[in-house]
């Protein structure tokens, strides 16, 4: 497959895994390593259309989370990747809302993060990480039986339009019922729901309630 990638993190190590990783998943790749935003930029604005950025939050010159906005209003046709050991929810979610089409943790298996960043570039926006302290969300409880299937199937990817045909409701209750579970969970978007309950069963024995 033919198509330019820059890699940017300010470890050479990791940009040797991810550089075998993206090898692997497209051959015929042109791959591009850069340390810090700076060589990003230069490389990015010479040498044809970048089709995918991957790049950690914390390297030199990535200064805030308002740069990965800069960088999706410049590069608007490249799919931006964040691969970082960052598992705060609240930065995955600006992250997200900065622009960048997907959040893969460092910690995830490389079969995961493959799968990832082919999802991401088929033009899914994907959240996926391991959190180090994973605990169960009490706010869990106060679900209804119909919003734990909705939150299950949150977790598995699905659109409020498949969400709507799996269980049968019109896709503007399934607009309500994500609503109402953003503000339950206390979390700011569903990609943000989406990552804390990564693990949650897509089916249950609950009563259906609508």
């Amino acid at each position: 497959m033919s198509c330019r990638i820059i890699v940017a993190d300010d470890h050479p190590l990791f940009r040797e895994g991810m550089l075998r990783t993206l090898e692997r998943l497209l051959p015929g790749a042109q791959i591009e390593q850069a340390g810090n935003l700076d060589e990003v930029l230069t490389l990015a604005r010479h040498g044809g259309e970048i089709d995918s950025l991957v790049l950690d939050l914390r390297f030199p010159g990535l200064t805030s989370l308002s740069v990965i906005g800069q960088l999706r209003q410049e590069f608007k046709r490249t799919s931006i990747i964040v691969v970082s050991m960052v598992d705060d929810l609240d930065v995955i979610s600006q992250v997200i809302g900065q622009g960048a089409d997907g959040f893969i943790g460092k910690n995830v298996d490389p079969a995961g993060i493959a799968e990832a960043i082919m999802a991401i570039r088929e033009g899914e926006v994907v959240v996926r990480y391991n959190p180090e302290n994973p605990i169960l969300d009490p706010s869990l409880s106060n679900l209804t039986a119909r919003q734990k299937q909705v939150l299950g199937l949150i977790a598995a990817g699905k659109t409020n339009k498949e969400i709507a045909k799996e269980l049968g409701i019109s896709p503007f209750t399934v607009r309500i019922h994500v609503s109402t579970l953003l503000k339950t969970l206390g979390v700011p978007t569903r990609a943000a729901a989406a990552a804390q309950f990564s693990n949650f069963p897509v089916t249950g024995s609950w009563t259906l309630e609508r």
